[in-house]
């Protein structure tokens, strides 16, 4: 059974795969061509030399061979995949270099030939956000009514300085501009990336992916930047020495981007997969599956998964996890609708939970809940949470958890909200049930009036607060969202 969404094998991110196969029903291969291409930063049109880390098929190394007719290429592949998935279809690539950068009528001769073949469904265009002129982007949105078309733009960094010094000849802005060009005629775009570009950081990194969950894209490729003999890179890397990452650094990063990236855009690629024998560094890269089997292994290890950066919850979850055993007293401090309540009551089945509320209606939604679920190891108190430590005196220095969730009660009348004021007193009470190892954890909502007023008191009070670990969680790519507070015993 799946556990995860978009994964037919329990993937923590979107996969091709799965994309594929929801919508053709069938096992789907994208087939490699080289069609011939040249560049607009080879050929002058906007540079010479080409990107700096390109080998000399111009990332085609996979692709068909040149001096094959595209029939021929495509068939040679098709062969060998025939054989063990004989019902397969198939998606015509077209890999190497810039393959909308030619006259439309050499265009349609190469599309429409991949186009007739059997079973071909689609077809993916690798191109650049520069390269796709007027005529031949009312051309792709005919195409896109016949079958189905991707476009895979280049991008690689949304650094200026780092995309001249790859030499790249194109802007940020001119990216931008394609991909709406692009997704006004309904095309599915999908977005190339390299992480371990020269001289970038992993924040830079990240901010290519915020960067990118604000456009309409529809699909990702992550590559590890790998330096291949006879490259421009090559050169600069051997004067330069700058850093390359280590396979440990590219898993981090990789899971970092996944947790933040949106969990509707598909993961096209993950991972590099260079010639090993014009591969420089990393070495590591050779071993493809390896870093796929790290990728999953870590993200099993943080319990994350993409998209996990989309709603502040999947992180109070994650930390409740992480930090509750089946024996442990919990206090749900705002219970609403009992949902929560629901969920930690299951986690501390051999513990106890306490529930607080100041409406009546949300005691007795709790009430019902808990008790169709068979739970008997709560006690729910119809009690304004400022009084908490009143409440529970017994039970100082025994709390391992306690969960406040700020705001109005969902679905409920929107002018009872939690207050300030009693929010503060709640959070000064509740320090004295924890246990050494207790936590407090506050979702904070500041997108109305009280919800901000609670945000500032919250803001200057732990300001001044000695002897805890306070931490912080945002949704950087939406600053009105709810964030989360959590609230540890410092023991250094």
């Amino acid at each position: 059974m799946n556990l995860f969404k978009n994964t037919n094998n329990n993937k923590r991110y979107y996969t091709l795969d799965y994309f594929y196969k929801q919508k053709f029903n069938s096992k789907v291969f994208k087939v490699s061509l080289n069609a011939g291409f040249t560049c607009p930063n080879i050929d002058g049109t906007v540079g010479y030399g080409g990107c700096i880390y390109c080998s000399k098929l111009g990332s085609g190394d996979y692709a068909g061979n040149v001096a094959d007719d595209l029939i021929t290429q495509f068939n040679s592949v098709k062969k060998v995949l025939h054989e063990k998935w004989p019902n397969a279809k198939y998606i015509g690539y077209f890999q190497a270099r810039t393959n909308t950068h030619a006259p439309l009528s050499v265009l349609k001769e190469k599309y429409e030939t991949i186009l007739k073949l059997d079973n071909v469904v689609g077809l993916s265009i690798a191109t650049r956000p520069d390269a796709i002129s007027d005529e031949a982007l009312d051309y792709l949105g005919e195409l896109n009514k016949r079958t189905f078309l991707t476009i895979e733009l280049g991008l690689q960094t949304i650094h200026e300085k780092t995309s001249k010094l790859i030499n790249r000849c194109h802007t940020l802005d001119c990216f931008e501009k394609m991909v709406y060009k692009l997704k006004d005629k309904q095309i599915n775009v999908v977005v190339h990336i390299i992480n371990g570009l020269p001289y970038e950081d992993k924040s830079m990194m990240l901010e290519t992916i915020h960067y990118l969950n604000k456009l309409p894209i529809d699909g990702i490729k992550i590559h590890m930047l790998h330096i291949l003999k006879d490259t421009p890179l090559s050169i600069l890397y051997q004067k330069k020495n700058f850093k390359v990452l280590t396979k440990e650094e590219y898993v981090d990063i990789v899971c970092d981007q996944l947790e933040i990236l949106k969990s509707n855009i598909v993961i096209n690629r993950i991972t590099g997969d260079p010639n090993a024998d014009d591969l420089i560094e990393p070495h590591w890269l050779v071993k493809k599956f390896g870093v796929l089997n790290e990728i999953d292994k870590e993200l099993v290890k943080r319990n994350t998964y993409q998209g996990f950066n989309e709603s502040i919850l999947n992180k109070t979850k994650q930390l409740i996890l992480n930090n509750i055993k089946n024996n442990d007293l919990v206090v749900d401090a705002t219970i609403g609708n009992g949902h929560d309540t629901l969920f930690l009551s299951k986690l501390v089945t051999k513990g106890f939970i306490f529930g607080f509320d100041i409406q009546k209606s949300a005691i007795n939604n709790t009430k019902n809940l808990l008790d169709c679920n068979n739970i008997n190891n709560y006690q729910l108190f119809l009690e304004n949470h400022q009084n908490i430590a009143n409440v529970l005196d017994e039970y100082k220095n025994k709390i391992s958890l306690i969960v406040f969730n700020l705001g109005y009660l969902p679905g409920g009348d929107k002018m009872i909200t939690t207050n300030h004021k009693s929010t503060i007193k709640a959070i000064k009470g509740s320090l004295s049930l924890l246990n050494n190892k207790g936590i407090i954890l506050i979702n904070v909502y500041p997108g109305h009036d009280e919800g901000f007023k609670e945000h500032q008191a919250l803001e200057k009070y732990l300001k001044e607060l000695k002897g805890y670990n306070v931490n912080y969680f945002y949704n950087i790519d939406n600053k009105e969202a709810p964030y989360l507070i959590e609230i540890k015993k410092n023991h250094s």
